[in-house]
């Protein structure tokens, strides 16, 4: 008689979790350094120094650097080592395009389905952009931004334009950081308009404003990273 066969019903299929591989660490501890800024787009990325940042080996880094290459997040150029990749002006307009679509539907569906929990949740994140904001506390604000986008997604009630949402949202993070401060004051007013039409169940005035709101950060993003 078999082990499982012994074991109380319920009992037989549980396993034990296996602790993540180190090099999926590796990978998402230097993938949040480029999206945060800490890694500059074409910054040469030395593996001893990584590892020795980082507090481990230089095998995992090397696995890493090799999946962050798959992802496009870093170039590796055979003879000079690995970059961290600079998105053109293309990539950018391409995806930000995409964000603009999901985003403002997302809105439309959000002002239909709010609840005043919701828009309360919303109004809090809000304040605490605008105080970031102020404080000139840009990793805050970038994070309060996200929080934000993301919470309006959540609020729709369409699963499919979370995940597609999910898949794009790092990028758009890394996007967004460099025109935090220039977007500003205006990008956190946008945002309180936003909040407000969610709030009157204004569907068509909410996808109008989020989609005025993303097509305003991705002409910024244009503009400050154009090679004219």
């Amino acid at each position: 008689m078999s082990l499982t066969s012994k074991l109380p019903q319920g009992l037989a299929a549980r396993q034990v979790t296996r602790p993540v591989p180190l090099r999926e660490t590796v990978y998402e501890a230097i993938l949040e350094m480029i999206i945060a800024g800490e890694l500059k787009p074409g910054q040469h990325l030395v593996e001893k120094e990584l590892a020795e940042l980082l507090g481990v080996s230089r095998q995992p880094v090397r696995e890493a650097l090799q999946w962050l290459n798959k992802d496009e997040w870093v170039d590796l150029r055979p003879g000079y080592g690995a970059f961290v990749h600079s998105p053109t002006p293309e990539e950018a307009d391409q995806l930000l395009s995409v964000r603009t679509l999901l985003e403002a539907e997302s809105a439309r569906l959000a002002a239909l389905h709010s609840t005043k929990e919701g828009v309360a949740e919303l109004r809090q994140i809000h304040k605490r952009g605008v105080q970031a904001l102020k404080a000139d506390d840009i990793d805050e604000v970038v994070s309060a931004n996200a929080e934000l986008h993301a919470r309006i997604i959540e609020m729709s009630g369409n699963k499919i334009l979370n995940e597609l949402a999910a898949q794009i949202n790092r990028r758009v993070r890394w996007y967004h950081t460099p025109v935090a401060r220039s977007r500003g004051r205006k990008a956190w007013d946008e945002h309180s308009a936003l909040i407000d039409a969610i709030s009157k169940k204004d569907a068509e005035r909410a996808a109008q404003l989020m989609r005025e709101h993303t097509e305003h950060t991705r002409e910024t993003y244009l503009a400050e990273n154009s090679d004219d």
